[in-house]
């Protein structure tokens, strides 16, 4: 018997009983859309993820002070003192996959305008900070040497800063705001950035010289961050190398001491979430398989009650000279036939569940191809698992016994 022929008859045994043959897929369609959506929103937080901490800058490296116990005594990570200006001009120097250096120091205070303030942050930092963040300016310029040399009072403002403290649409450009009692004068709209991967505002800020922070509102010397950026993201593990050596040379750290830093690059944080976000993914997928488990011993139920059910059926085939192998790839393919058409109903009702959650949820959604084929592959595999034993029951009949049977 030819496969054209086997598909037919399993088109019209399943048509004999449509309502059951729906009510058998039910099972494969709620398991595959199941899997379909979890998949889709698994990938589609990790991109979403990925493209938020591209935006911070993919190059980027960020290096923080670590020297967390003084004295036997543990400190806060506000009071940690170990970068310096050194470590920049050392830097800026002799590391030579370093594009761009800029120190960091930051405070949270009240921005004023006229009858309007918002708290937010300051953040002094250097010139090369916006080349850093893949940052443009919206309108206006940046800072020179000049306004770090001299300690300028001059900022530049991030949208939702400007939001709150010109609400009626007013020019920021050229105003003066004052931030903690000093004023300090706009030359510089920042483009908007939108939230970042933590959730945090990144226009939510006011930028300016880090020698203005340290001198006019922190009174400190030592750098909070220095961020810097690899000549390219395939040199970003030899730049980290790079940094690591030097600022322990710098720091003048024997061979048996720890690092008084910390060197985080972008794609150590991609790989972070992207972990986390793959492993939330691989579990909730396996509670939706669960789903096809379930499906696939419903159709070896159903597929023991049609055997039984065409006991007759099957004796007279035989007797005209059908043989074993006929009738086990005859039910074999009804088994197969009902997974795959639960398969293709359950990977449509999942794309459409994945576009309706990121259309009324707002969630990131991403469909990818590999998760369908994979669907439809195990959808397949179900069907013979779960059809065989049915199947062998049915061509293991006597055709005697099989045509007295009542």
């Amino acid at each position: 018997m030819n496969a054209i022929n086997l598909l037919r008859i399993a088109i019209k045994a399943l048509q004999r009983n449509k309502l059951r043959a729906f009510l058998t897929m039910l099972g494969i369609i709620i398991g595959v859309s199941a899997v379909i959506a979890m998949i889709a929103i698994g990938q589609g937080s990790k991109k979403s993820i990925q493209d938020q901490l591209a935006t911070m800058g993919s190059n980027m490296i960020t290096i923080r002070p670590n020297s967390n116990i003084t004295a036997g005594a543990r400190l806060d990570f506000s009071n940690l003192q170990t970068l310096t200006q050194q470590d920049v001009d050392v830097l800026k120097k002799q590391a030579h996959h370093l594009r761009y250096v800029s120190p960091a120091s930051s405070a949270r205070g009240q921005a004023i305008v006229g009858n309007n303030n918002w708290p937010t942050t300051i953040q002094g930092v250097g010139n090369d900070y916006l080349a850093i963040r893949n940052w443009p300016l919206k309108e206006g310029t940046s800072f020179t040497n000049s306004d770090l040399t001299t300690a300028s009072k001059v900022c530049l403002l991030g949208q939702t800063v400007i939001d709150n403290l010109f609400p009626n649409g007013q020019e920021a450009l050229g105003q003066v705001v004052r931030f903690n009692k000093i004023p300090f004068r706009v030359i510089g709209i920042l483009a908007e950035k939108g939230e970042n991967a933590f959730g945090q505002d990144q226009d939510d800020i006011i930028l300016t010289p880090y020698s203005t922070v340290q001198e006019r509102i922190t009174g400190s010397l030592y750098f909070q961050n220095i961020f810097t950026s690899a000549l390219d993201e395939k040199s970003t593990s030899q730049a980290t190398a790079e940094i690591t050596s030097i600022l322990r040379s710098t720091h003048r750290l024997k061979a048996e001491d720890a690092d008084d830093f910390t060197v985080r690059t972008q794609a150590e944080l991609i790989q972070t979430f992207s972990s986390t976000s793959q492993l939330l993914t691989v579990l909730l997928a396996a509670i939706a398989a669960i789903s096809l488990v379930v499906g696939g011993i419903g159709i070896m139920n159903i597929m023991y009650v049609s055997v039984t059910e065409r006991i007759k059926e099957i004796g007279l085939r035989m007797s005209i000279g059908a043989r074993s192998r006929d009738i086990l790839l005859q039910f074999l393919v009804e088994a197969i036939l009902i997974s795959i058409t639960g398969g293709i109903i359950g990977v449509s009702l999942g794309i459409l569940s994945a576009w309706l959650i990121n259309i009324l949820l707002k969630w990131p959604t991403l469909v990818a191809p590999s998760s369908v084929w994979l669907s439809f592959l195990v959808c397949a595999i179900t069907g013979i698992f779960f059809g065989y034993y049915p199947a062998q029951k049915a061509s293991r009949l006597d055709p005697i016994e099989a045509l007295r049977y009542e």
